[in-house]
C-alpha cells in the first residue's frame, strides 16, 4: 500500500480543488491519502464525493498550535467533525486568518510592496493564508517564487511584514482532537527551515499528554533529522508517518514522495473512533 496523510486543497493553501486531489491522489498510485486543510474540514465532502474507486480518503485537518513561544502544527485525523468544543476552536483558528492576511498586507504596502487585499483575497479560494500573500507577491515580481517570501526580510515567523495569529497551546490541541475521537500526530517537528523549532523535551511532554505520533519522513526533514526523529519516537512510543505536505503548484513536492508503512497506518485508524477511512 502506497499512504499519504499530509495534503491540500483549495479549501486552505492548496491549488488542487478537493475533487482534483482526490483523482491525482488515485492517478499518482495512492491507495490512501488525507485532507489535512489548516484549521478546517471544508474540503471533506467534495473530496468524498469525488472518490476514485480503489482509493481511501482520511479525513483530517492541520492545526495552528503554538508551544513555548513557538508555532507548531497538529494534524488531527480521523474526528467528529461536529463535536462542539474542537469545531468551535477551528472557527476561531479559521476567522483570525482574514485580519491577519489584511494586516501582513498592509504591512507589505508600507514597505513599497505593490499588492492588494483583493488579488490575495481572489487568490484563495478557500480559507486564505500566508501563501496566497506570498502568491501575490511572486505575481506581482517581488520574490522568485513563493517559499522566497517566508523570510524575515518579508512574512516569515518574526519577519519585517509577519504578523501574529490566534493559535491553540499544543497541549489542548491534542486534548480536544481525542475528544473529538481522533488521533493527533505532530508535523515536520524538526522542520528548521521553516524557522524555530520546538526541542526534544517539548516533543516528550507532547507525548506524555498522550501525543499520538510525530510525522518524520517530510521534505523539509534531512537524513541526519530523520534518523534522529526515529530514534526518539522509538524511546516515546510514538507512531512514526511519512508524508508529502501537497500542496499542487504551490509546493515543490507532490503527492506520495514520502508515505507512511502499512502497519502505522492500521495502528492510527485504530485509535481513532470518531470517523472511519472513507472508500467508494
Amino acid at each position: 500500500m502506497r499512504i499519504d496523510l499530509h495534503a491540500h486543497s483549495t479549501a486552505s493553501d492548496g491549488t488542487d480543488s478537493p475533487a482534483d486531489l482526490v483523482r491525482n491522489a488515485a492517478a499518482g498510485g495512492l491507495d490512501v491519502v488525507a485532507l489535512t486543510d489548516h484549521d478546517t474540514v471544508a474540503g471533506h465532502a467534495a473530496a468524498a464525493a469525488a472518490l476514485p474507486s480503489g482509493l481511501t480518503l482520511v479525513t483530517g485537518a492541520e492545526i495552528s498550535c503554538r508551544l513555548d513561544g513557538i508555532g507548531l502544527h497538529m494534524l488531527g485525523y480521523l474526528f467528529d467533525p461536529e463535536e462542539p468544543a474542537f469545531a468551535r476552536e477551528r472557527d476561531l483558528l479559521r476567522d483570525d486568518r482574514v485580519p491577519r492576511a489584511q494586516g501582513m498586507v498592509a504591512r507589505l504596502r508600507d514597505l513599497g510592496v505593490p499588492i492588494t487585499w483583493e488579488r490575495v483575497r481572489e487568490l484563495a479560494e478557500g480559507a486564505v493564508g500566508r501563501p496566497h500573500v506570498a502568491a501575490a507577491m511572486v505575481e506581482a515580481g517581488v520574490v522568485e517564487d513563493v517559499s522566497a517570501a517566508f523570510t524575515a526580510e518579508w512574512i516569515g515567523d518574526g519577519g519585517r511584514a509577519y504578523v501574529g495569529k490566534h493559535e491553540l497551546d499544543a497541549f489542548e490541541a491534542i486534548r480536544l482532537i481525542h475528544a473529538a475521537g481522533g488521533v493527533a500526530v505532530f508535523a515536520h517537528p524538526l522542520a528548521a527551515s521553516r524557522g524555530r523549532v520546538v526541542s526534544e523535551d517539548a516533543i516528550a511532554r507532547l507525548a506524555a499528554a498522550g501525543l499520538d505520533g510525530v510525522e518524520v519522513d517530510h521534505m523539509d526533514h534531512d537524513i541526519d533529522t530523520r534518523v534522529r526523529l526515529h530514534s526518539l519516537a522509538t524511546d516515546l512510543s510514538l507512531l512514526t508517518t511519512g508524508s508529502s505536505d501537497y500542496h499542487g503548484d504551490r509546493k515543490p513536492c507532490r503527492l506520495g514522495e514520502h508515505t507512511t508503512s502499512p502497519d502505522v497506518y492500521e495502528a492510527l485508524v485504530a485509535r481513532a473512533t470518531g470517523a472511519k477511512p472513507l472508500r467508494d
